[in-house]
Formats: C-alpha cells, structure tokens, sequence
C-alpha cells in the first residue's frame, strides 16, 4: 500500500487569500529595496520582535526555614513556581542594535493606532 504515518506540520498562523497577497507585496518591495542599493539595505532596516516577559516574587531565605529535627535532612526547594505577572515587551532593532523596548501596559488594545505610536517614538 505504500503509505506512511507523517504528523502535522506547525505554522504559526493560517492565512487567508488577502493576507497572502499582502505579504507578497511587502516582500517585493523589501526585494526592490534590496535591488536598488544593496551596500545601504541594511542601514535602512528595522525589525520588531514581541514576547512574553514573567516575573517572579521570590520566597527569601528567612521565608523558607522550617523548624526540623537536628538530625533530619534539609528541605529541597524547587525552583519551579507559578509566574506573578508578566508583560509584553516590544523590542525595535536594527543592524547596529536595540532602538526601543516598549511595555506594553496591562489592558492595552494592540491595533494600528497602537502601533502608530510606537512609529512615532522611533523618529530620530
């Protein structure tokens, strides 16, 4: 029958026709940018990246003592526990470093207009 068992390949998100054709689009222009000036391309270049930052309430040392017998063994502490918080961050680069590190606040709607405002920070 010459059939094999294959899994699913993971893809981060599934386009529809008109995101497709926009990021053709895009990955023209970025092309056409490349073609023109290929020395200057990456002095012009800007990424941006977003994740997920935890932190962490850590128990002090006087926090964790226990009363124990002199000859029992110490407690173990794992370092395993649950997140207090976290925020997302929004870091802009380019070829000769970070540019702007932005928190985006608790509640915060991530749109275009959102976005816009970061644009406007990065002006230099």
């Amino acid at each position: 029958m010459d059939m094999r068992k294959l899994s699913t390949k993971w893809v981060p998100k599934c386009l529809n026709a008109d995101e497709k054709r926009q990021r053709c689009q895009s990955s023209e222009q970025i092309s056409e940018f490349f073609r023109r000036d290929p020395n200057d391309f990456l002095y012009q270049l800007v990424t941006i990246d977003e994740t997920w930052l935890y932190h962490y309430d850590p128990e002090t040392k006087q926090q964790s003592m226990e009363w124990r017998h002199s000859g029992s063994h110490r407690p173990k502490k794992f370092r395993v526990q649950k997140s207090a918080g976290k925020v997302l961050a929004s870091i802009f680069w380019d070829q000769d470093g970070i540019l702007l590190i932005d928190y985006i606040p608790k509640g915060q709607t991530i749109n275009a207009e959102f976005y816009s405002s970061l644009l406007v920070q990065l002006e230099f």
